[in-house]
Parts: C-alpha cells; sequence; structure tokens
C-alpha cells in the first residue's frame, strides 16, 4: 500500500479548549458562574472556575514546534497554533496531515472532568459539565460531519447520574465516554467495586465505549526525586495496572459485552501482559476463584478491550499476538507525542519494517477498527475517495507546518 492511499483515524488527540466555548451551552441562571478564561496580567491566559485557575500548559500544545522548544510553561492563546483551539483551523491541520477523523480528549476539565467533580456546589459542576458536552458534541464535532469522534465527560460523582448523563448524550450521537483508569486515586471506588455498576448498565444499554486515558486517574508512577524523563516514560504502565485490574474485576463477568479503550498506553506491553494474565489464570485460579467459563482471559481482553499506538513498531511486530482487531492508531495532536504533520510516514515505516503485512491489516489497524470501536461511519457522510491521505493533503496546500499559523 502507498502511503498516500492510508486512510487515518486518529482515536486520541487533544483540544484546547476556546475562550468562548461556554457562551452558548449555560443556561442564563448560571451563566455568571461558568468557567472563565482571563488573561493575566503577565500574558498568560488561564481559566478561572469557582476562584481557582487552571493554566493552560506549554506541553499540552506544541504542534508546530520544534522539540528544542519543548517545555512546561504556562501559555497564551497567541503562543500555541490556532488549530489547537479553533475547529475550523483543526480541520485544516488534520487536512495537511493527511488525518480523516479524530477523537479529542478535553484538557483543562481534565481527562475525565476531574475540574467539574472537585465543584463545590455539586449542581453547577454538573451544569457546566453538561454545557462541556454539549459544546463538544454540537460545536466541536458538529462543525464538520464526518471528521470527528464525539467523547463526552462523566459526572463521576455520582453513578446514576453518570447513567444520566450516558442516555443523554447517546440520544445526541455521541457513543464514547471518558472515565478515570483509576478512579480511587480521586477518592472514589475502585475499578472492582459494584458502585460503578449503573454507569457501566447505561453504557452496555446505549453501546457506548469508556475510553480510559493515561493521566485520567491525576496519578503517575513516578518517585518523587525523579526527573520528568521517568514519568514520560511510565505513562503507559498505567494503563497495564488498569487492565490488570479490569480483566480480574467483577465488571467484565457482571456486564460482558461492556467496552473499554486504554487511550495512549501503546501496544508494545500486551503480548506480555496477555501472556501473563493466561499464565495466572491456568495455575492460580482454584484458589483465587475466577472463573472466565470457556474463555481465557487473554480472550476476554480481546473481546472488551481496544488498545492505540503512536509510535510502537515492538507492537505492531507482535501484532497477532495482540490481536489484528483490537489495535487502533493515534496521532495525539496537539502534545508533544504527537507526529503531527508527518503522521502517515511515521505510521507506514511501521508497516514497511513487516514484509508479511498486508493492506487488510494495515485498513483495520489505521482506520476500520476505530469505526467499529467508537461506533464512527465518516463514509456516510464523506465518499470514502475524499477520504485518503492523498485526496485529504490536496484541500491543504495552503496550510504551514512550522510555527503558529
Amino acid at each position: 500500500m502507498r502511503v498516500e492511499d492510508l486512510i487515518l483515524v486518529s482515536v486520541d488527540d487533544h483540544v484546547v479548549e476556546p475562550p468562548n466555548m461556554f457562551d452558548n451551552h449555560v443556561p442564563d441562571k448560571w451563566r455568571d458562574q461558568a468557567p472563565k478564561s482571563v488573561k493575566k496580567p503577565e500574558g498568560h491566559d488561564v481559566w478561572v472556575f469557582e476562584g481557582n485557575e487552571i493554566p493552560n500548559i506549554g506541553l499540552n500544545a506544541v504542534a508546530g514546534r520544534p522539540p528544542e522548544d519543548y517545555d512546561m510553561n504556562v501559555t497564551s492563546y497567541d503562543q500555541i497554533r490556532r488549530g489547537t483551539y479553533d475547529i475550523h483551523e483543526r480541520v485544516r491541520d488534520m487536512n495537511v496531515n493527511g488525518v480523516l477523523g479524530s477523537m479529542c480528549f478535553p484538557s483543562f476539565p481534565q481527562f475525565c472532568g476531574q475540574l467539574f467533580s472537585r465543584a463545590a456546589d455539586k449542581e453547577l459542576g454538573y451544569v457546566m459539565l453538561q454545557a462541556y458536552n454539549d459544546w463538544h458534541i454540537d460545536e466541536w464535532c458538529g462543525s464538520y460531519p464526518g471528521r470527528f469522534i464525539p467523547l463526552a465527560l462523566p459526572p463521576i460523582w455520582d453513578p446514576e447520574l453518570m447513567a444520566k448523563e450516558v442516555k443523554r448524550v447517546a440520544d445526541k450521537g455521541c457513543r464514547t465516554i471518558t472515565f478515570s483508569e483509576d478512579p480511587s486515586k480521586l477518592g472514589w471506588p475502585s475499578l472492582h467495586s459494584e458502585h460503578w455498576d449503573p454507569f457501566y448498565k447505561a453504557c452496555v444499554d446505549n453501546d457506548m465505549t469508556i475510553a480510559l486515558h493515561i493521566g485520567s486517574s491525576s496519578s503517575i508512577l513516578q518517585l518523587d526525586d525523579a526527573p520528568v524523563d521517568v514519568m514520560i516514560t511510565l505513562t503507559p504502565m498505567n494503563l497495564f495496572q488498569t487492565a490488570a485490574n479490569l480483566i480480574w474485576s467483577p465488571a467484565l463477568k457482571r456486564f460482558p459485552d461492556i467496552q473499554f479503550a486504554l487511550s495512549e498506553g501503546g501496544i508494545g506491553w500486551l503480548p506480555y501482559f496477555l501472556e501473563r494474565i493466561d499464565y495466572v489464570y491456568e495455575r492460580h485460579r482454584f484458589w483465587t476463584m475466577q472463573d472466565f467459563g470457556s474463555d481465557l482471559p487473554s480472550q476476554r481482553a480481546r473481546k472488551n478491550f481496544t488498545f492505540c499506538f503512536i509510535d510502537d513498531k515492538a507492537g505492531i511486530q507482535n501484532r497477532h499476538m495482540i490481536g489484528i482487531d483490537n489495535i487502533t492508531w493515534e496521532c495525539d495532536y496537539p502534545h508533544s507525542d504527537s507526529t503531527w504533520p508527518t503522521a502517515p510516514e511515521a505510521v507506514m515505516k511501521h508497516f514497511e519494517l513487516v514484509p508479511d503485512i498486508t493492506d487488510e491489516e494495515i485498513n483495520k489497524i489505521t482506520y476500520q477498527n476505530a469505526m467499529r470501536a467508537f461506533h464512527y461511519d465518516p463514509f456516510s457522510v464523506i465518499p470514502k475517495e475524499q477520504c485518503t491521505v492523498e485526496a485529504l493533503r490536496a484541500q491543504a496546500t495552503d496550510v504551514t507546518t512550522s510555527g503558529i499559523e
């Protein structure tokens, strides 16, 4: 397959929320209490909610900058690429990168809406979370049908409210919702608790996939005195722990059709993980009382989990040990791990290292698995021949890829 013929759907990108995002979605009663984007005297743009400031972190929006300029400094909107927060420029940046579809995780509310869960007034938090979801579904994704996979935030402090929000956003056409990789780290019951059953049931009933992003527990595997390189290296291991907790939790037994996506966790560790859970089951199930019936744990993992990668040559070489139907691709725009604007070339290098990979396998990895796992059908809106890398880049010949333009 030629790189120009690839069809790319990224299941993990990010949005830096624009300052006017709440304008059209907050009831008049609550308008004065909505999060507001404020420019500080030193020039930084921050969000303010219930008196607390949430800064824009530079490392979250480095698209267009060379790696030697990456840093964690607080930024303003005029210091980052417009495609990070402007939906029209985002689509142009997707086009120049040859990417058809994108699922965008939040920034200032945090990955599973932790900001709103910390609201002193939980009713206010719920109103603002719903306003966020409406903006994301109706404005961000709705502005360009066929180009985005809607992703909702849950009111994680109340499983019954979570169930109601699942139904509400499902009725709006959203079929993916975020959740925490380890809610116990946020002060809620663990993944082993029946506490989450109303949420899980609603997700199954509404064909909703649950996306667990690295960092959605607001915790990291890092010693206090370790350099930041340790954190960056270890972040995928958060999802190793999550996958282990889920596979042995009662949730998969009570809800056998539930679907989880392990977002930005990579795939190179999965062959060992899948081998290990089978080994544990075969040797220890008699006294741990685990029972998967006629299945092995690895088979249940392949049934219930979707995985994704940015740069993971080991994972692609071991794709059949993972499960070719479980692998999806991500770009991670505009974060520091992103392969923008040369994502097609970057992912093709993985395939070129594996001489026996077929076009059918490539298509599954680059778009077909994502379409199935996240209930995404771009071809109902956009003719398939207009969805290739070549066709999309032809629409973006005037897009510059360096700097913040």
